[in-house]
């Protein structure tokens, strides 16, 4: 039976703020992920609005419907799915705290998506992009060499650590000075974590920190200096010198970027047994599912771990036997 009641929005509106400031306060999310949960959820309110439906007594049909809705609207699934994980943790969080009777989103099934793989570097391409970078680097004048000691660190340290192009750049200097096999990263959400750096990438940052050093009265604020507004090194610079890079290289600039470094990273770790856990550590992701996405890169890899550990795979000729008794 449809729901009693109407609602001008306004409700709706102040439960989705009660929402954000739980998902801020106490799971510690990124500003950047309060923006797009409002965003979300400020449309399927006013969606709810429209059809004078309040917000904590929205049922199934509802939720579907409004799906419906932003298809008509040709929305692509994959952000439709994103909507619908948004209003998922929405009613979970309404019927936790007791503001909406059930949680009508959980029998609502998502739009049928396939996640995209992500895009991963041969490991002869990047070694092909190092050396790039590494013959850019001139004798003098001393603000060129300067620069291109900044990208072949910047190539050497995604590609060792699989750092998030923003933790990159971001890195102040300390971080790279207080301890020599550790970078301490604080990514999404505010979380810290420790994250290893190889013994050649960390040879190649201190050639590079030598050399900053050579060129400043102090000590830098950033590991990365540059002289826009925020001190920093942006992110759409170092994808343009990537790119640069990837075209001396031999490499067509499509196919690569800052984060197709960072998959190279994660894929090749899971390609030589790393750890699953370990390797979501030093991405730093919340969500294990998310680094499992890597594993779906690896099928040969993934076929002989069964072939070789699993135990009625190693039973050679076990059909035959069984068919001729």
């Amino acid at each position: 039976m449809k729901n009693s009641g109407r609602d001008d929005g306004e409700t709706g509106y102040r439960l989705v703020g009660r929402f954000l400031e739980m998902m801020a306060a106490e799971r510690g999310a990124a500003a950047n992920s309060i923006a797009a949960y409002r965003r979300d959820l400020q449309d399927y309110s006013a969606f709810l609005a429209a059809r004078a439906t309040p917000t904590e007594k929205a049922e199934a049909q509802d939720i579907r419907d409004y799906l419906a809705n932003l298809e008509r609207r040709g929305m692509a699934k994959s952000s439709v799915a994103r909507k619908l994980s948004a209003i998922r943790q929405f009613h979970l969080f309404l019927h936790s705290e007791n503001l909406s009777p059930a949680n009508p989103a959980a029998i609502v099934e998502g739009p049928g998506t396939q996640r995209a793989l992500p895009k991963v570097l041969a490991a002869d391409d990047v070694l092909r992009l190092t050396e790039a970078a590494r013959a850019s680097v001139p004798a003098k004048p001393p603000a060129a060499r300067l620069k291109a000691l900044r990208n072949l660190c910047l190539i050497e340290l995604l590609a060792a650590t699989g750092l998030r192009v923003s933790e990159l750049v971001g890195l102040k200097y300390s971080a790279a000075v207080s301890d020599k096999e550790f970078l301490t990263i604080r990514g999404k959400g505010g979380r810290e974590r420790l994250v290893p750096v190889s013994a050649h990438a960390r040879s190649v940052l201190e050639n590079y920190m030598e050399e900053l050093r050579r060129g400043s009265d102090k000590k830098p604020e950033w590991l990365f200096p540059s002289r826009g507004a925020s001190g920093a090194l942006t992110r759409q610079h170092f994808a343009l010198e990537l790119k640069k890079l990837a075209a001396a290289a031999g490499i067509p600039t499509s196919r690569i970027s800052p984060h197709v470094l960072r998959h190279g990273f994660a894929s090749n770790l899971l390609a030589h047994g790393a750890d699953l856990r370990a390797v979501q550590q030093m991405l730093g992701h919340a969500d294990i599912s998310t680094t499992q996405i890597y594993t779906h890169v690896q099928p040969e890899r993934l076929k002989r771990a069964v072939e070789t550990f699993h135990p009625l795979a190693r039973r050679k000729g076990s059909t035959k036997e069984t068919q001729r008794s």
